[in-house]
């Protein structure tokens, strides 16, 4: 196959690859760095003699996000607080030029949510449902990708199910945004009654800072005790919060990102940080504030570097 042609179709693969990473690994640039390691590999194969590229294709970049899964895990072992998924913020209109990004969240199965529920399980457990149960990959080529038997990477696929059976299902996108901008409006008017209103009563919030700055170490549960952590933020670095938050798609759905913010006597500076959320019966379920700007690698915003 000419070089040009074999470019070509690599190409029209890249957002099916994209997917493929970004699911196994959560991360931004390991699934952009999967995808091109994955081309390398396809350059030095003899394309000549690959049936059916996609597939070939996938199995490669699941290989490849295996061994970074593995990576991932040790880093986690010094993580300082809670772990999120790489976000991928895209403003609320399509980009002028097409971004591959934005065909991956596209997919439910790429909300954050979901994702959260992949970081539980094992790299092996993961690879297995997600390359079987998401992109079709036989069991005998997941097994072959682990370096174990069928019948064990059957097994793996069926712990991963039931434990992804926990994700709470992503809502219509007007519905989430409804009820997004329900609490945004709450926190703006700083209505502690309004704010628990707005949120299912086992709300929860999940900070990703990784000690670089203020955020919720642990696990905040409870609509109360979330109102009034936010309330608490918005007390710490003032109204100002708001002038410097923008809405945007985070993950396909209704967020925000907020560019840094400089303090004053009264008032704390704030870095840049993304806010995601998941609704659940047309409450906010769960908020997400990733302040980590080793996360910020899937920002796909004018006037921000990519």
């Amino acid at each position: 196959m000419p070089t040009a042609t074999l470019v070509d179709e690599f190409e029209s693969h890249r957002p099916h690859l994209l997917s493929v990473a970004y699911r196994l690994t959560g991360s931004v640039s390991d699934a952009e760095d999967a995808v091109q390691e994955s081309w390398l590999r396809l350059d030095d194969a003899d394309a000549a003699n690959i049936r059916d590229l996609r597939p070939w294709l996938t199995t490669v970049v699941g290989r490849i996000c295996l061994d970074r899964l593995r990576s991932a895990a040790v880093r986690r072992e010094q993580y300082v607080g809670q772990w999120l998924p790489e976000p991928i913020v895209t403003g609320l209109s399509p980009s002028a030029e097409p971004d591959p990004l934005e065909a991956v969240v596209r997919d439910e199965d790429n909300r954050l949510a979901a994702l959260i529920v992949l970081d539980t399980l094992t790299p092996a457990q993961r690879v297995a449902f997600v390359l079987h149960d998401g992109f079709g990959v036989p069991f005998d080529e997941v097994a072959g990708i682990l370096g174990i038997e069928t019948p064990a990477a059957r097994q793996l696929a069926s712990r991963a199910r039931k434990a992804a059976a926990a994700t709470t299902p992503a809502v219509p996108d007007e519905e989430h945004a409804l009820a997004v901008q329900r609490l945004l409006e709450a926190l703006a008017a700083g209505d502690l009654d309004a704010v628990v209103a707005a949120l299912h009563p086992d709300a929860l919030v999940i900070g990703d800072a990784n000690g670089t700055t203020s955020t919720a170490v642990n696990v905040i549960r409870g609509a109360d005790k979330f109102a009034r952590f936010f309330l608490g933020l918005i007390e710490r670095y003032g109204p100002a919060v708001f002038t410097v938050m923008q809405p945007v798609l985070v993950n396909g759905q209704l967020g925000f990102f907020s560019a840094a913010l400089t303090g004053d006597e009264a008032h704390r500076s704030s870095p840049p940080r993304v806010g995601g959320f998941t609704v659940r019966d047309g409450l906010v379920y769960a908020a997400y504030d990733i302040a980590n700007p080793e996360k910020f690698g899937g920002i796909r915003l004018p006037g921000l570097p990519s």
